[in-house]
This record gives structure tokens, sequence and C-alpha cells, in this order.
């Protein structure tokens, strides 16, 4: 992949957050055998705010958040993880997986369009072919799996649609608050509000149901634990860090292509650990996930390079 000396760490964290995002479907896969949906998303964001805290009390981060700054990052956080989650979670109980994965592969070409208005990027017809590439490819594979968009549907669609819009709409704001704000001040935000917002629901359902004493049940299962671990320390706020950290550095177009490349890990993930069949078509559509990844991020012709945030050392190195 085409680089320089100043950007290589926000690709290699691009690559690493791909990897991470790609096998955390399968860790939701594990987690949702002991617990509910609303269920595992508390527990993943109380795990994520205990490992953000431990940063900042044990680790080298330190917060410097004020006031002002809650009401500036708050639109982000509502946008990922509280809307997208929310919107992801009850779209796929009104739809497939594999519809929700094509409507999904949507969120690069989204992000594109609004980083366009938002922040005037202008990315090259190289990069624009690029990006609608991997999304070609991901919708590829799930069709040739058998996946339609049915009418019946139709409202799942709409929620994995608005959750794609989610998606995109935190990329491009992330990319404009990180010339303002630290990486780590941005993230443990996320993380606090992701933890207030499911954990306020969770319990609500739970009162409602009057089953508040089964809230920790699922820890009983050693599956659960160790999936919720993965969840919340390396999916919720790795991830986040790592996707704050690139998008601090690199166009959101550039980044947005790495979300197609999870899906194509999250497919060889079920090739490999879950038995899941590998045919031609899986090929095609990595070559083309793949290819679009790369040609995304050429330089675009008479481009200058992406500006490099001045405070970003607070992020991963």
């Amino acid at each position: 992949m085409p680089t320089n000396k100043g950007n290589r760490s926000a690709y290699a964290a691009a690559l690493l957050y791909a990897f991470i995002i790609g096998f955390s479907f399968l860790f939701v896969k594990f987690a949702l055998t002991a617990a509910s949906p609303l269920d595992t998303l508390a527990h993943r964001f109380t795990i994520s705010l205990a490992a953000a805290a431990a940063l900042v009390l044990f680790g080298p981060f330190k917060l410097s958040i004020r006031l002002r700054d809650i009401a500036a990052i708050l639109p982000l956080a509502m946008l990922y993880p509280t809307l997208f989650f929310t919107f992801q979670t009850f779209g796929l109980a009104h739809t497939t997986s594999s519809e929700a994965g094509i409507v999904q592969a949507m969120a690069p070409a989204l992000t594109m369009i609004l980083a366009a208005f938002v922040l005037k990027e202008r990315p090259g017809l190289l990069q624009l072919l690029s990006v609608l590439l991997s999304v070609a490819g991901v919708v590829y594979i799930f069709v040739m799996k058998g996946a339609r968009l049915e009418a019946a549907s139709l409202t799942g669609v709409g929620l994995i649609a608005l959750a794609a819009l989610s998606l995109a709409g935190y990329g491009v704001l992330t990319r404009k608050l990180a010339q303002s704000y630290r990486v780590i001040d941005i993230t443990f935000l996320m993380s606090l509000i992701g933890f207030v917002a499911f954990n306020g629901l969770s319990v609500a359902a739970h009162v409602a149901e009057g089953s508040l004493s089964a809230y920790f049940q699922p820890f009983i299962s050693p599956l659960f634990t160790v999936s919720i671990l993965y969840l919340g320390v390396l999916s919720s706020l790795g991830s986040s860090l790592l996707s704050n950290f690139v998008l601090s550095r690199l166009e959101t177009y550039k980044m947005s292509a790495f979300n197609n490349m999870a899906t194509l890990i999250t497919i060889l993930a079920g090739v490999v650990m879950l038995g899941e069949r590998l045919t031609i078509y899986h090929g095609i559509g990595a070559v083309m996930i793949i290819a679009g990844v790369l040609g995304a991020n050429l330089p675009a012709a008479g481009k200058r390079k992406a500006r490099t945030v001045p405070n970003a050392s607070s992020a991963p190195k």
C-alpha cells in the first residue's frame, strides 16, 4: 500500500482496526449465545469504559476534557457508538445478516459523499472508483451467497441504512474534531456515552420484565466472558482509538475503505474458525475489496497529502 514515513503508522493502525473489527462479529455471535443483544452491548461498553479508565489512571494517557469540550464531542459519541449500534441491533432483528451486510457495505460511499460536502475533501476519479469497487466486492459476495433485499424486510433494511449513515457521520465528524481535540479525549467520551446509553436501556428492559437479578448471569459462561472482554477492550475501545487516530491523519474516504476490508476478514474468519465453505466468488470478491482499498489510498493527482494533527501524539503509536 502506498505510504510515506509520515502516514505509515496511520495505515498500520487502519489495517489493525480492520482485523479487530473483522473478528469482532465472531465474538458477537459467541456472546449472543448467553445474553440478549441489549445486555451484550451494555456489558461490552462497561468493559470498554473500565479499560479506558485504566488507561487514564495507570497508563500513559491523561484526559484534558472540559465542560465545553463535552458539548462539542457529544454529537460524535451519539452517532457512534449509540445510534450506530442501536440501529444495527434492531435492524438485524428485522432482516438477515446477509441483507444487512449488503446495506452496511454502502457506508464508505456515504462517507465519501458526506466528506465532500462537510470537509470539502475531493477524491480523484481513481479514488472514487476504488471505493465503489470495494463496495461492489462486498455486495458481490453477499449476492452470490443468495442474499436479496426483500420488501418484507424493508424496516430492517432502513434501520441498517441508518446505521451506515451514522457510521459515515462518525467518520466525517471525527475527522473534523480531531483537528482540535486529542484522540484519547474523544475515545474516552465515546466509551462513557456508550456505557450510559446501553446500560440505561438494558436495566430499564430488565426492570420492565422483572428480571434485574439476571443482569450479570451471562458471565457464568466462560465463552461469554472471553467474548465480552474482546468486544469491550479490543473491538470497542481499541478500534475506537485506532480509527480516531487514523482519521486524525488520513482523509475519511481512505479510512472508510478499510471497513469493507473488515467485512472480508469477517468472511474469512468464518471459513477458518467456523468451517464455512470457501468458494470462487469469495476469491473474486476479495480481490475486488483489496484492490479497492489499495486504489482508494493511492495519492490523488494534484492533491496535497493529508494534514497531520499537531496534537495527535496522544494517540496509540
